[in-house]
């Protein structure tokens, strides 16, 4: 065949394509014209899951008489007019391609009404180019389109769209992007004259966390915290989970630039890595974040629905990202997870058991399963503060539990998951500062090991000393230990020196362990922590539970399990119907 110029409805159809996949699509379009527009107000009625209708009002600017016919020309836009505008966008739409498509496919009514114009009009478009009708109409300031009919005259096209709940279900996704973006909105919604939504602006913190909650639960709200944080062009702030609430799926995870919510790679990786140390196996964490830099930093113009976006300086964007949030998780504390798990924290009776703890002023913390113990700074100043702490050991549970009181109620503590929490922190902090602690050993250790193994050694006798092991290998089948941290001096070091071998081994990480360290750090505070069915004095649990108290990320240990449970006395008054 010649080449030939394509038929203006046969190029808006094909346009088409790429813009308008479902109705959620068209909403989605329609509705970033009216927050462009400035509205406030936004009223939407649906009808057959957006298929036989989509129908949207808003109280912005509205469009003139004088334009109404250029809205549904191609390529035409009031939001951009130069290269310089295109690198400095502020606005959600600016390609000037959506009512175009739109109307290529459907049947379209557009009314409005700008405040210099005594009347409002409108203009009828049934997917035909260059013809339409346009008559003067009663109209408030603002806007109304209708869209009916999707896909009427391209059948190959309707007959991919999905039943009607399920279109329903993706407007909805698309309606809970642009409820988090735009708090300052009333969002009115009906499908079948019914309400789905009727969403009041949010302009306080309270207003917003309500809003949050009626989308993604209350459970996201009590188990997440508000951050902000800048530094130079770069902002970020918003909510995030915290380590103890997790889903199997990331389908609570809400990240705008600029106000428009995007999908990105870099995004998703400074995010799970800022969660690395805390999220158990492979949970994905929920948040609600916005971040926000010089549109000139930003290309929005890289996919069709403006899903993804390319930053100038990917590198500052991501380690900021991670950073920030890393940082907001390591500043959580246990009275931060009380109050946001439990809304209403009964104070203990007056006459409160705490008087009856021994030696409160200055506590030991349990440095191995051998006793091996170092004093820390005296807690008494904490004891006369009315705080949520995780109070005073009271015994043990069954070798494994540590059983605890504060002014909540009672305190459950994995011991191990605490103490290797507690060691981890340290051997990073220590690693960070090139300062861990050694031991050399009196008596050099000789570890029996296979050939793999000992290469292993031999290969990467650097890292190991830079984690504070003096380890060399002697044979095919042997290699020696002389130095240790000092945190493991009493622990059985041969044993251990051989499971991180093998650890490291079987992940295969042989030619990429330097990208690795936290990792065995995280396995020495493991091998090293307190064991099951380890005995522990008063003062050795209130040790831990000082030295827990003052960790970061203290309430999940390094492989994402909870480290501590508040049982608040109103949890305990309901279990046991007092009051009943």
């Amino acid at each position: 065949m010649r080449i030939q110029i394509l038929d203006p409805l046969l190029a808006n159809q094909i346009a088409a394509g790429e813009v308008v996949e479902r109705p959620a699509s068209v909403l989605k379009e329609l509705l970033e014209n009216s927050i462009d527009a400035g509205a406030t107000q936004i009223k939407i009625d649906l009808e057959g899951g957006g298929i036989k209708g989509i129908v949207v009002t808003d109280n912005g600017r509205g469009i003139t008489k004088e334009d109404l016919p250029l809205a549904f020309s191609r390529h035409a836009t009031s939001k951009i007019v130069c290269m310089q505008d295109l690198e400095n966008v502020n606005s959600l739409g600016f390609r000037g391609e959506a009512l175009a498509s739109i109307s290529s496919v459907a049947r379209v009514r557009l009314a409005s009404k700008t405040n210099a114009q005594e009347t409002g009009w409108e203009i009828a478009m049934e997917g035909r180019i260059g013809e339409y009708k346009m008559v003067p109409c009663p109209h408030p300031i603002g806007t109304t389109i209708e869209v009916q009919d999707l896909f009427f005259n391209t059948p190959a096209r309707r007959k991919f769209l999905r039943t009607e709940r399920t279109e329903l279900l993706q407007i909805e996704e698309v309606l809970r992007r642009l409820l988090f973006s735009r708090f300052n909105i009333n969002f009115q919604v009906k499908h079948q004259q019914k309400i789905l939504f009727n969403v009041p602006e949010a302009l306080t913190r309270d207003e917003k966390e309500k809003r949050i909650g009626l989308i993604c639960g209350q459970e996201f709200v009590s188990q997440s915290i508000a951050i902000e944080a800048s530094t130079f062009d770069l902002a970020i702030s918003g909510w995030i989970s915290l380590p103890q609430f997790s889903r199997s799926q990331p389908d609570m995870q809400y990240f705008y630039v600029n106000g428009r919510i995007v999908r990105d790679k870099l995004i998703n990786h400074a995010v799970r890595l800022a969660y690395q140390d805390v999220l158990y196996g492979n949970r994905c964490p929920g948040y609600i974040l916005f971040f926000n830099l010089p549109p000139d930093l930003v290309d929005v113009n890289v996919h069709p629905t403006k899903h993804e976006v390319r930053f100038r300086d990917s590198r500052l964007v991501h380690d900021f990202i991670t950073s920030t949030l890393k940082e907001s998780l390591q500043q959580i504390t246990p009275q931060q997870i009380v109050q946001k798990t439990h809304y209403f924290v009964k104070p203990l009776p007056q006459q409160t058991p705490l008087e009856m703890k021994e030696d409160v002023a200055v506590y030991p913390i349990v440095q191995s399963a051998e006793k091996q113990v170092t004093k820390i700074e005296p807690f008494a100043a904490v004891v006369s503060q009315p705080l949520i702490s995780l109070g005073f050991a009271l015994g043990q549970l069954l070798g494994i539990y540590i059983v605890a009181e504060n002014e909540a109620g009672m305190i459950l503590v994995d011991m191990h998951a605490a103490h290797e929490r507690v060691l981890y922190e340290k051997l990073k902090l220590q690693y960070q500062a090139n300062e861990i602690v050694t031991q050399r050993l009196l008596v050099p250790i000789t570890i029996q090991v296979n050939k793999k193994e000992a290469d292993y050694v031999e290969d990467k006798h650097a890292l190991f000393a830079d984690l504070g092991f003096e380890l060399a290998r002697l044979s095919n089948e042997t290699v020696v230990l002389r130095q240790v941290p000092a945190l493991l001096q009493s622990k059985d070091v041969g044993r251990m020196v051989k499971d991180i071998l093998s650890d490291e081994i079987e992940m295969d990480r042989s030619d990429r362990v330097h990208h690795y360290q936290n990792e065995i750090l995280a396995t020495i505070a493991c091998r090293a922590a307190v064991r099951a069915n380890t005995l522990l004095t008063v003062h050795e649990m209130n040790g831990l539970l000082r030295d827990l108290e003052n960790t970061p990320n203290n309430g999940v240990c390094n492989h994402g399990r909870p480290t501590w449970q508040q049982f608040t006395l109103s949890d305990l008054d309901k279990f046991f119907l007092r009051g009943k």
